[in-house]
């Protein structure tokens, strides 16, 4: 189509920019600069991250492997038999994988940290006082084991508890669930996030079998990115479908 053929997201990315109006090319390049950071870190190490903790969790939890095989292949329509054709409706009833996602970036959160600065001075809800720019950092791996938020079994990789008793997803609180962070700075690529991550999970779950290597070690680097530290060893088998 015409349309698609015009389609320039860089253009439409400077449109957006916004600037003091002095130096319009100077505001033109930083926002250019920093938005394509921005859309490399957010976009690729981040999906990254989620994945290699997902098919580890999932590798090594086969009855949670089964039920997204199932559900993946009630869900999608195969066009002449290849599991390979992904869709956005199809995408969007995949509950089960939906859930799994979602614990996964629970216990596993790709930005394991974060930071916030005040701009005047405030009294948060723990009744803590705070100065105008003080920095407080807050760790989201470890909101997401806490027991008083998730229960006694906050540590069980359980997709289930997404799931509501009718079968859809139950919506959590993004104060709560804050793997896309919260509010006003909630993340504005979650909805893309999912998509990415349901049809990578998809297509290679249902064309692979993943065995992870006995014995490797498995820990996560603390750093910006909450990579695995020894990377994920794992046996790939071909799967017949």
């Amino acid at each position: 189509m015409q349309g698609e053929q015009d389609f320039d997201l860089v253009s439409i990315i400077l449109k957006q920019g916004i600037g003091d109006g002095k130096n319009p090319i100077d505001d033109e390049n930083k926002f250019l600069r920093d938005t394509s950071l921005n859309l490399l870190a957010a976009g690729r190490d981040t999906i990254g991250s989620a994945l290699t903790w997902f098919f580890w969790l999932v590798a090594t939890h086969p009855i949670v492997e089964a039920k997204i095989l199932e559900e993946i292949k009630e869900n999608l329509p195969s066009r002449k038999d290849n599991w390979n054709y992904l869709e956005v409706e199809g995408l969007n009833k995949l509950t089960y994988l939906h859930g799994a996602i979602c614990e996964v970036l629970r216990l596993y959160p790709p930005l394991p940290f974060e930071h916030k600065s005040s701009l005047k001075s405030d009294v948060l809800p723990s009744g803590h006082k705070i100065k105008s720019n003080t920095k407080i950092m807050y760790s989201l791996y470890s909101v997401g084991r806490m027991e008083k938020l998730w229960g006694e079994d906050c540590l069980e990789f359980k997709p289930e508890r997404w799931i509501s008793k009718k079968g859809g997803i139950i919506q959590v609180p993004s104060f709560k669930f804050i793997a896309f962070n919260a509010g006003p700075r909630s993340c504005l690529g979650k909805d893309i996030s999912f998509i990415e991550l349901k049809m990578i999970a998809a297509s290679i779950l249902l064309n692979y079998q993943i065995q992870v290597v006995e014995d490797h070690p498995i820990s996560p680097s603390i750093s910006v990115i909450l990579h695995m530290r020894y990377g994920l060893k794992v046996n790939v088998k071909k799967r017949s479908i």
